[in-house]
C-alpha cells in the first residue's frame, strides 16, 4: 500500500525531501516500511507508472525509532545495488503523549478529568475563599474539568483558561505564569471570581460567590517509552527456555521441543516472534540465552540457569538466528528433567538490572522472555523474585507453549489483582505479561 509521496525536487543529485510522513507506532509489532525513489516525468500526485525507478530500501519503524537516523543503500528490484546511492530516513516523535493532572485544595475536593495530548503532568494547590451565604456549604466535589470549567457547583462557576505546555497563561493579566513557575520563580497569585449566572441575573449588587486563588503550579514532564528509546536507551534481551521433561522427548514428534526439519517448533515460533521485535532496540544484537530444568554435561546435574551455548562466561548469542542455532545444538546434548523453577533466572537478570540502576543513567532496560509449557514449581520464590524485580529497569514476558494449565501464569501476570510476595508485599509496578 502506498502511504504517501514526497514533493518533487528537480535537477538535484542530493535532494533533501522536506515533506514529513506520519506513521502510527506500535512497539509490539514489526512494522515494515519500504521507501522508493523515482525519477519523475510527471507532476506531484501522479502515479509512478511513467517514472523511472531509481532504487528502494526496506526497514522497520522500530529501527528508525531506535536509531533516529537510518542510512541504507538503494537496491534495484533484482537485488542489485543502485550504484553508490543511499537514502537517509530520520524521525521525530509526534505529539501523542499522555497527560495527567492532580489538584489539591483547602475546603474542597476538586476531582480531575484529564485529557489532551501534551506531555506534562500538572500539580497545584487551590485555596477557596467563601464569600457567599454563611449558612450554605458549597459543594466542591465536582469542581475541576480539564477543558477549562472550574466549579459546576452550588456556589457558582469560574473559568480557568487552558494553557499550552509551559508557555500559556491561566487567567488574564499574569503573563508568563507557566514558564516562570517551571523555573521555580515566585510570581503573583492568580485569582478568579467564582460566578453563578443565575445570581447575576437576580441580584443587582452581586459580585461573586467566592474567589478561587491558584497558590502554586508545578509542571513535570512525563517521559514516555519513546522518549527513553530516542534518548539512546538500549533494550537488553534475555530468553529463558523450559527444558523440563513435561515437554516430551525431543525425538518424538509429539514433543514441544521436536526438531522438525521442515518447520519451527512451538518454542522457536515464540522465540522468533518476540525476538524480532526486541532486536530493533538492541544496538549490538547480542542476546543472552539460558535454559532451565535440564541435566547438563559434563556431570549431568540439574541446572535452572545454564547458558544454552554452554559458555558460562558469555551466554550471549549473535542475533535471533544465533539463539536458534544454539537451541538446536543444545537439545541433543542435554537430558530434559525438572522441576520447573523460574526464580533463579529472574533473580539472575535482576542482578544485572540492579547494577544498571546504580549507574543512574537509564541507558539500559532489561526484558526477560520465559518460554515454558506450564506449572511453576517454585511459585513462592518466583513471586518474591518478581516483587524484587519490579523496583528495577526490567520487564518479564512469559509465553505459555502448548496446551497445559496456565493458571499460575495468570496469577504472575497480575491482571486479576496486584501480585504480592508470600509476605504480602505488592509489586511496585506490573512488570509481567503472560501470553498463551
Amino acid at each position: 500500500v502506498q502511504v504517501d509521496r514526497s514533493e518533487i525536487i528537480k535537477s538535484n543529485l542530493n535532494p533533501v525531501f522536506a515533506k514529513i510522513f506520519t506513521v502510527d507506532y506500535y512497539f509490539e509489532e514489526v512494522q515494515k516500511l519500504r521507501f522508493e525513489v523515482y525519477d519523475s516525468h510527471g507532476h506531484a500526485g501522479v502515479g509512478t507508472h511513467d517514472d523511472d525507478f531509481l532504487g528502494g530500501m526496506e526497514c522497520t519503524v522500530g529501527q528508525i525509532v531506535a536509531q533516529k537516523r537510518v542510512t541504507k543503500p538503494l537496491f534495484l528490484k533484482y537485488g542489485k545495488f543502485a550504484g553508490k546511492s543511499t537514502i537517509t530516513v530520520s524521525t521525530e516523535p509526534g505529539m501523542g503523549w499522555h497527560q495527567g493532572g492532580h489538584w489539591g485544595g483547602t475546603g474542597g475536593d476538586p476531582r480531575v478529568a484529564p485529557g489532551g495530548t501534551l506531555g506534562w503532568h500538572h500539580t497545584g494547590t487551590l485555596e477557596w475563599h467563601w464569600g457567599g451565604d454563611p449558612g450554605v456549604a458549597p459543594d466542591w466535589t465536582h469542581s475541576w474539568h480539564w477543558t477549562g470549567m472550574l466549579g459546576r457547583h452550588q456556589a457558582g462557576t469560574s473559568r480557568l483558561e487552558p494553557w499550552e505546555q509551559g508557555a500559556g497563561v491561566p487567567g488574564e493579566g499574569v503573563p508568563g505564569w507557566g514558564p516562570q513557575a517551571a523555573r521555580g520563580l515566585r510570581v503573583p497569585q492568580v485569582q478568579w471570581d467564582c460566578m453563578n449566572p443565575k445570581y447575576k441575573i437576580k441580584k443587582r449588587n452581586y459580585k461573586n460567590s467566592g474567589v478561587v486563588v491558584l497558590l502554586d503550579l508545578k509542571i513535570h514532564r512525563v517521559y514516555s517509552f519513546l522518549d527513553y528509546i530516542m534518548g539512546g536507551c538500549q533494550i537488553h534481551f534475555t530468553v529463558a527456555i523450559d527444558f523440563t521433561a513435561s515437554n516430551g522427548d525431543p525425538r518424538n514428534s509429539c514433543s514441544l521441543h521436536y526438531i522438525n526439519p521442515y518447520q519451527p517448533n512451538e518454542y522457536l515460533k515464540a522465540l522468533v516472534a518476540v525476538g524480532e521485535i526486541c532486536q530493533d532496540y538492541d544496538s549490538d544484537k547480542k542476546f543472552s540465552a539460558l535454559g532451565f530444568g535440564a541435566r547438563i554435561p559434563p556431570k549431568y546435574e540439574v541446572s535452572h540457569d545454564f547458558a544454552i551455548n554452554f559458555n558460562p562466561d558469555n551466554d550471549e548469542c549473535e542475533g535471533i538466528q544465533g539463539v536458534v542455532e544454539s537451541y538446536q545444538s543444545c537439545l541433543p546434548k542435554i537430558q530434559l528433567y525438572g522441576p520447573t523453577n523460574v526464580a533463579p533466572i529472574i533473580s539472575k537478570v535482576a542482578r544485572v538490572a540492579a547494577d544498571e540502576e546504580r549507574t543512574k543513567e537509564a541507558s539500559q532496560y532489561f526484558i526477560l522472555l520465559i518460554l515454558t509449557d506450564g506449572v511453576v514449581t517454585d511459585m513462592a520464590d518466583t513471586r518474591e523474585a518478581i516483587v524484587r524485580a519490579s523496583y528495577l529497569p526490567m520487564s518479564i514476558i512469559i509465553v505459555g507453549v502448548g496446551n497445559a494449565d496456565f493458571t499460575d501464569m495468570q496469577i504472575l501476570d497480575g491482571d486479576d489483582g496486584v501480585l504480592r510476595s508470600p509476605k504480602g508485599e505488592p509489586v511496585l509496578r506490573d512488570i509481567v505479561q503472560f501470553v498463551p
